[in-house]
């Protein structure tokens, strides 16, 4: 899998996937990543990217020629299965949506900056927009890093145990049950006893109903 990301800030980026697990997945060749300057396909002699919006309102608005010249020229070296916009006003972004995105080969990621993009580039070049939450960022890079993470650590090989990633919250439409870790006891709390009984049958059982619990209490919503 690949994933371009086109932004005007390129080293919050850097400083945002250059750790962890993507980075770990960048080093094994399981997953190749590479982060655009939206600068170098600014206009003129000061690299413009932005501009002011017509209507008068208040704020700047990153320009069609930058970004189309850019995702032409990468369309011309690959063929891409989807260019995400990251936008406030996109669709929620979940767990199967991850999952059906780390199925793909190449992805394209637009981060917006000051108030958005001109829509002539949604309109011609942007196949899926996606928000993270219902709540405004300064840029889409935070939004850009959270995609990122999730689809990586689904791909086969980057994490140490893939059973990992399958038990995690939301991939059965569930939180996840409590863990614990030695030692057995802490303060006066103890570890469920079924935890450390060696019964997998009785173990799987106390975490599928601890799941269940824990999203009524928290997210009832999902059940539904």
């Amino acid at each position: 899998m690949r994933i371009d990301i086109i932004t005007a800030v390129p080293d919050l980026l850097d400083s945002l996937l250059g750790h962890s697990i993507v980075k770990r997945a960048v080093e094994k060749k399981l997953f190749e990543l590479q982060i655009h300057s939206l600068r170098d396909e600014g206009l003129g002699k000061y690299r413009q990217i932005d501009d002011y919006p017509y209507g008068g309102a208040a704020g700047m608005v990153l320009m069609a020629e930058p970004l189309d010249r850019m995702l032409t020229k990468l369309s011309e070296q690959r063929t891409y299965d989807a260019i995400i916009y990251l936008t406030p006003d996109g669709e929620l972004w979940t767990q199967n949506a991850a999952n059906q995105f780390s199925l793909k080969g190449n992805i394209i990621m637009i981060c917006g900056h000051y108030k958005g993009i001109d829509q002539r580039i949604r309109d011609l070049w942007v196949t899926h927009e996606i928000s993270i939450g219902d709540f405004v960022l300064s840029g889409g890079e935070i939004a850009a890093a959270v995609l990122t993470d999730s689809i990586v650590r689904l791909l086969p090989g980057v994490l140490g145990d893939m059973e990992s990633a399958l038990s995690d919250s939301f991939q059965d439409s569930l939180l996840a049950p409590p863990v614990y870790t030695r030692p057995a006891e802490f303060k006066g709390l103890k570890v469920p006893e079924v935890l450390m009984s060696g019964n997998f049958k009785a173990i799987e059982t106390w975490n599928e109903e601890e799941a269940i619990k824990r999203t009524k209490e928290r997210r009832p919503d999902l059940l539904k």
